[in-house]
């Protein structure tokens, strides 16, 4: 049985964690982490765990967290991970990190990016960018998993294939973004309440959202040089989702058929991707809940580009389920483990 231990359990994304791992057959929750609430029962922070947590909240204190779990999950600001981990730690357990402390290998494009000091730039180059669809085989040996950022995680795997294949000009790139609230985390703040969000639709972090140069970072790699984009996130009335709208130019006359077979290429061995069939659109509403990503793809010949879309649940595997997912590949299991729930529905 894996022990683990959760710092932050009580933000979305740590609350999503709490979820899929009391239905893990192989996992135990052994810390609930939160600074805000310790000491009080998590039950009473999230009553749908009423009678089925009965634990309560302790600190964020890493090291000891370390005496008594085999893997620790930090869903925590920017900062916070880095500050807290160090060699010992590491030596006795394994640590996935949801925020964005080591998925940048460049120290100074996170310092600028994210406008804080990182304080453990020595572990950086060592953590692996835990996107299972990629770095499989390096997340089953890594020490510090960097889970990917949700908006990364759905722009990247909607346009890896035509970047790594080379069908498109990477530097031709735009993505259009949308997200659920869930998404700018549990924290009290003017933007979020129902009443400026209800009824509306806004664009934000317009040419200067932090995500960007992780996504320009990882498509980069697939690319096999530098890539730059333009990524606008937009803030629409619902919980949880994320819809991926993507532009590029092609750099040769290509079939559906020819796009399809490099879709199929990445992809048809991947549980969690789904690639739809022709002109079927990606929705939220059919991955809410679940770990699946939908991507799809539409020719223009018009104008010589392709559009290509994804959708995904930001909390799942934009977040926690992601997270499960690289538990399972470090521990052995198979990737799907606690994880083949179907999307809700409506």
């Amino acid at each position: 049985m894996i022990k683990a231990g959760i710092i932050g359990a009580t933000g979305y994304a740590g609350a999503e964690l709490v979820r899929l791992l009391l239905g893990h057959k192989e996992v135990e929750i052994k810390w609930y982490g939160s600074r805000s609430y310790v000491d009080q029962a998590y039950a009473s922070v999230y009553q749908n765990m009423f009678q089925l947590v009965d634990e309560k909240c302790l600190d964020d204190n890493m090291e000891a967290m370390a005496d008594q779990v085999d893997v620790i999950f930090t869903a925590t600001p920017q900062g916070l991970c880095a500050s807290l981990v160090n060699e010992n730690i590491l030596n006795k357990v394994k640590i996935i990190d949801l925020s964005a402390d080591f998925r940048i290998k460049d120290v100074n494009v996170y310092e600028k990016w994210y406008g804080i000091e990182h304080k453990a730039p020595q572990y950086i180059e060592e953590a692996v960018y835990g996107l299972c669809e990629v770095n499989r085989e390096k997340i089953k040996q890594a020490r510090i998993i960097a889970n990917p950022g949700c908006y990364p995680t759905c722009s990247f795997l909607s346009i890896y294939p035509c970047v790594k294949e080379g069908l498109i000009d990477p530097n031709t790139i735009i993505i259009d973004a949308k997200s659920g609230t869930s998404g700018a985390g549990r924290g009290a703040k003017v933007d979020n309440l129902f009443c400026e969000v209800n009824e509306n639709i806004k664009a934000y972090g317009v040419a200067g959202h932090r995500h960007t140069p992780e996504i320009e970072e990882q498509l980069s790699y697939a690319a096999g040089e530098p890539v730059l984009i333009n990524f606008t996130p937009h803030l629409v009335p619902m919980q949880r989702g994320i819809l991926v709208t993507a532009y590029a130019s092609l750099k040769k006359d290509v079939t559906y058929e020819e796009v399809k077979a490099v879709y199929d290429k990445y992809y048809d061995k991947e549980y969690f991707v789904r690639v739809l069939n022709k002109d079927v659109c990606p929705q939220t509403r059919w991955v809410e809940g679940s770990n699946f990503v939908d991507v799809n793809f539409k020719i223009d010949p018009r104008t010589k580009r392709i559009i290509m879309m994804g959708a995904m649940d930001n909390l799942v595997k934009g977040a926690a389920g992601q997270a499960v997912q690289n538990m399972n590949l470090l521990f052995g299991l198979d990737e799907k483990t606690g994880l083949q729930m179907a999307p809700l529905f409506p």
